[in-house]
């Protein structure tokens, strides 16, 4: 059970709240039908997508919407909560929309006030799977900042790469590396896999495979293998968002290398 600072991580969620809705509000009407590297969405649905997942957790009925079977990014039953919150959103006015995160994220942020660190370590569903309540609000921070770098290069606006948000969602990252290197990659035990993130977002993750593949604080030797790459840039592949995975300079062991980059993209 992962247990996280409640109030670095609520203070992570304002930030990361505040810098969406101002974002968002700040955009011309055309702006929010443009297309995102997010697969199927807009910037609205990806305002939509937040709106849906912070009322879930207010205990919000879901809406009643028919959704086709066979969307080509729905992937999952996850995905597919998801997918009715934005067809809810989807015909209606970007005015409508603003105003409904606006009175989401206040419902949220009085309900996260009235909680303590004991509630945030109670156990919970997260998308990760059973996990604390505290671990849930750091996927939360790095969902709605990965959202929000969406809805940024879609309109032209980049910007909140430093901060609390942005770091918590890498370390919300580093915690799910592991699975990236030693599961979907196939790293072979007694290897080693470094990630030298340069700026914007500057990080050294290095991951150790013994029965399984963790982060560590430093690797006992040379790595077999180290990913250099921006670390924004490693966000958006991590993300599933189409970055170019050729950006990634790869040293040492180039078939590892290359199978821990084709297999990065693992977000919802």
């Amino acid at each position: 059970m992962t247990v996280v600072d409640r109030d670095r991580v609520v203070a992570a969620l304002d930030e990361a709240f505040d810098a969406f809705v101002d974002l968002v509000a700040d955009l011309a009407p055309e702006e929010w039908d443009a297309p995102t590297a997010c697969p199927g969405w807009s910037v609205k649905d990806n305002a939509s997508h937040v709106i849906g997942t912070e009322a879930m957790l207010l205990g919000r009925p879901q809406p009643e919407v028919d959704l086709p079977e066979d969307l080509p990014h729905v992937r999952n039953d996850i995905g597919r909560f998801n997918e009715v919150w934005v067809e809810h959103y989807r015909h209606r006015p970007p005015a409508e929309v603003l105003a409904d995160l606006r009175e989401i994220v206040a419902e949220r942020r009085a309900a996260l006030a009235g909680m303590d660190q004991e509630a945030f370590d109670q156990e919970s569903f997260t998308p990760a799977g059973p996990d604390t309540y505290g671990r849930f609000m750091r996927i939360r921070v790095m969902d709605i900042w990965m959202h929000e770098q969406d809805v940024r290069e879609a309109v032209g606006r980049p910007g909140h790469v430093a901060g609390l948000a942005p770091e918590l969602a890498l370390d919300e990252i580093t915690a799910a590396i592991g699975y990236v290197v030693g599961k979907r990659a196939a790293a072979p035990a007694g290897s080693g896999v470094r990630f030298e993130l340069t700026e914007p977002l500057a990080r050294r993750i290095d991951v150790e495979v013994t029965d399984r593949a963790r982060p560590v604080e430093r690797l006992d030797g040379r790595p077999t293998v180290t990913l250099t790459v921006p670390g924004l840039h490693f966000t958006r592949l991590c993300g599933g968002r189409g970055a170019d995975p050729g950006v990634v300079e790869i040293t040492g062991d180039a078939a590892l290398g290359r199978a821990v980059v084709d297999n990065l993209g693992f977000m919802l």
